[in-house]
């Protein structure tokens, strides 16, 4: 029996669950929530819709209960808090740090086989943490935020362009914040590179939207964005459990990849039923590589505040 768990049934999380749900790619998804109640109410309300949606796949709650996880394929970690008003990047670090540390070590004592999916800010710096926690495989542990960024920067694009966001692909790589490379060279609608469909100083600031696209939304909303981070996980446990080879950009751990050493960097791989099947080298030109560099650089700076808090 294929199984899938969520751990945090908040708004990222219970949107994750029921995208994979509704997608049918195994027979049950556990949502986990330490507050009480809480993720079984989501989990019994989604399992509702079931008739309405037409799916088979069990949705099931528990509260902070791993024993129901056992035996999962594939672990999505949403867990954490947001950043609030007066609280330092590294305060954040350093209580989103124990909390995905405490809930890998229940994953790994349950489902020692998984495949470990974060989507916890700071990004890079969780999915490290999981692994360090974890001592799972390299391929087996990796972040949530390429496609998401991805998915800003096209329907972007699709708006400016009026066309479907289905004919947009594009890469963007490095690190999940300000610092994210959108590669414009591989970005095309319909085969078309985009850079002949659109002026230079508009794609500019759309590329430039798309690094603050997570600021936007926090603007608007006054809490952090949660259909497209839920969804986009859940595209990845799609490829995953299906075994699709699909290629996305995901948070992966580079071992000399692009010159760069043991961080965890969004990068464009091939993903499959052990995860990680593949790291995809592209050939970059001086400016992305430089571009890249900068954004790891950036990412390493911030990982360094794990070895200041373990």
């Amino acid at each position: 029996m294929s199984k899938v768990t969520v751990v945090g049934a908040g708004n990222v999380g219970a949107t994750c669950a029921e995208c994979i749900a509704r997608a049918e790619v195994c027979n049950e998804v556990v949502l986990v929530d330490i507050k009480e109640n809480f993720a079984e109410g989501k989990a019994l309300d989604q399992w509702q819709t079931a008739p309405i949606n037409y799916f088979d796949t069990r949705v099931t709650g528990s509260t902070n209960d791993y024993t129901k996880t056992a035996g999962s394929d594939v672990v999505v970690i949403t867990s954490g808090i947001p950043r609030k008003p007066g609280m330092s990047r590294d305060d954040l670090i350093s209580t989103n740090a124990k909390i995905v540390k405490s809930v890998t070590e229940n994953v790994i004592k349950h489902s020692p086989d998984a495949i470990i999916i974060v989507v916890s800010n700071p990004l890079d710096v969780m999915t490290y943490q999981a692994y360090l926690t974890s001592q799972f495989p390299s391929h087996r542990v990796l972040g949530m935020a390429g496609i998401l960024d991805t998915a800003r920067y096209r329907a972007f694009l699709a708006s400016e362009l009026n066309v479907s966001p289905k004919d947009i692909q594009a890469v963007l790589m490095g690190g999940h914040g300000d610092t994210m490379v959108p590669l414009p060279r591989y970005t095309t609608v319909a085969g078309i590179p985009v850079t002949e469909l659109i002026p230079a100083d508009r794609l500019e600031a759309i590329i430039e939207r798309t690094k603050n696209g997570g600021g936007e939304i926090v603007k608007l909303l006054e809490t952090s964005a949660w259909y497209a981070p839920g969804a986009a996980a859940a595209q990845m446990v799609e490829a995953i459990m299906k075994d699709s080879q699909r290629i996305f950009p995901c948070c992966a751990w580079l071992t000399g990849q692009y010159g760069i050493n043991e961080l965890y960097l969004g990068v464009p791989v091939k993903l499959g039923r052990k995860g990680i099947e593949q790291i995809i080298e592209l050939k970059l030109n001086e400016e992305e590589m430089a571009l890249l560099h900068q954004s790891a650089a950036a990412v390493r700076e911030v990982s360094e505040v794990l070895s200041k808090i373990s």
